[in-house]
């Protein structure tokens, strides 16, 4: 266990390997996902009661419409009817999910962010917690929807930063502060990602109950490190189990 408000570099590194190893005997970079949304659940704490830190920690990963399920085409097609005349188009899609409530725990039970799609930069703005998370990484939007492979080799000479909300309450990148924010008493928020080849964003987002500070939270830039090196096997290949 690891206590959150607590987190300490020697943390990051015994839990970044922990992570790391999650990749092993794996099948698909779903079946990596949920491992990785689930310890980070389930290993993160409050101090001294042991209770989870996290509400609910989620893993998203950007791929084109074409590449979906067809369940996440249904789903993406009724925030974006014309998609199917745009297979290209770059869907934020939930590869994992872990948190406190059951529907929380399966990623086709989710009702608003099974697949985002991102046809334009434009429409970021329909959806501020993402357009924020993609700034605070410090990706290039325009490269990311347009799969503009010299950003991934940019990416091998860099560690991203981290998405980080203080405090969620009242926050304008927070969504559902009245159905989410406060009755699950979500005191703030982290964004970890990077990029996998051929170009496409994962990020790693807690919704925390316990604050957490920004000296904290920049100790999850190594951690979105060990996770590539998990998730890399199954990059452009066998991403859904």
């Amino acid at each position: 266990m690891y206590a959150l408000s607590q987190f300490s570099l020697s943390d990051m590194t015994r839990f970044g390997i922990e992570l790391r190893r999650l990749g092993a005997d794996a099948v698909s970079m779903e079946e990596v996902a949920n491992r990785i949304v689930t310890a980070v659940h389930q290993k993160l704490v409050i101090a001294p009661s042991n209770e989870r830190a996290c509400a609910l920690v989620r893993t998203f990963v950007t791929l084109p419409y074409a590449q979906l399920p067809a369940e996440q085409q249904a789903f993406s097609a009724t925030l974006f009817p014309d998609i199917a005349s745009q297979p290209g188009v770059k869907c934020l899609t939930l590869l994992a999910t872990a948190g406190e409530e059951a529907e929380w725990n399966q990623r086709t039970l989710s009702r608003g962010h099974q697949a985002l799609p991102l046809p334009s930069e434009e429409s970021l703005v329909r959806s501020p917690m993402i357009s924020q998370l993609i700034h605070q990484l410090d990706v290039p939007v325009s490269s990311l929807l347009n799969a503009d492979s010299s950003m991934l080799l940019d990416s091998h000479q860099r560690t991203f930063n981290v998405f980080h909300v203080a405090n969620a309450l009242g926050s304008p990148f927070i969504p559902a502060q009245q159905q989410f924010v406060v009755p699950y008493g979500i005191r703030s928020v982290i964004g970890f990602g990077g990029l996998l080849p051929p170009g496409e964003l994962f990020a790693t987002i807690l919704f925390t109950k316990t604050p957490v500070s920004r000296d904290v939270a920049e100790l999850f830039r190594t951690l979105a490190l060990n996770v590539k090196v998990a998730l890399l096997p199954f990059a452009g290949t066998k991403v859904f189990a």
